[in-house]
C-alpha cells in the first residue's frame, strides 16, 4: 500500500486546523446539523465515500471507511460501493441517494437530471432530501479542501 509522505502535502490537517479553526467549525456545524436531521448514519456515511470516491479524496476516503467500519456497515457495501449500481446488495433507498450524490458531485460536467430527481423522491421526503442535498455539498466541501491539501489519510 502507497501511503503519501509528508512532502507530498502542500499544507497537513493539523496546520488547516489551527489555521482556519473557523472554517473547520463551520464545515462541523453542519456535520452536526445532517447528523440531528434523522437521516440514517449508514447512509449518510455511504455517500459521503462515493462522493470521496468520485472526488479522489484520499484523506476523506479514509476517514469516511474508519467510520463505516465503527458503525458497522457491511464491509460487502464499502468494497462494492464503486460499483452500486451492478452490484445488487444496495437498497432503493440507497441507490437513489447515490445517484444524487453522483449527479450533484458531477453536476459541473453533466446538469441534474429530472429522472435522478423523481427516483430521489420515489424514497425520500423533501425534509430528507434537504437534508441529503445538504450532506453531499459538506463532503464535496471537504473533499475539495482535504484533497486540494493532500492531507495524508487517517489510518487509524
Amino acid at each position: 500500500m502507497t501511503i503519501l509522505s509528508a512532502s507530498s502535502q502542500t499544507i497537513t490537517w493539523d496546520t488547516f486546523s489551527n489555521t482556519a479553526p473557523g472554517v473547520v467549525h463551520a464545515l462541523s456545524l453542519l456535520g452536526k446539523a445532517i447528523d440531528d436531521s434523522g437521516l440514517e448514519k449508514p447512509l449518510i456515511e455511504l455517500i459521503k465515500l462515493r462522493a470521496s470516491q468520485l472526488n479522489g479524496c484520499a484523506f476523506c476516503l479514509q476517514y469516511h471507511l474508519n467510520l463505516a467500519r465503527k458503525i458497522g456497515i457491511d464491509a460487502v457495501k464499502t468494497d462494492l460501493l464503486a460499483t452500486w449500481r451492478d452490484a445488487g446488495v444496495f437498497t432503493s433507498r440507497e441507490r437513489a441517494a447515490l445517484a444524487w450524490t453522483e449527479a450533484l458531485t458531477n453536476m459541473t460536467q453533466h446538469p441534474v437530471s429530472d429522472s435522478v430527481y423523481v427516483q430521489l423522491q420515489a424514497e425520500f421526503t423533501a425534509t430528507e432530501i434537504t437534508f441529503l442535498t445538504s450532506a453531499v455539498a459538506a463532503i464535496n466541501a471537504w473533499n475539495r479542501i482535504a484533497g486540494a491539501l493532500k492531507f495524508a489519510p487517517p489510518f487509524e
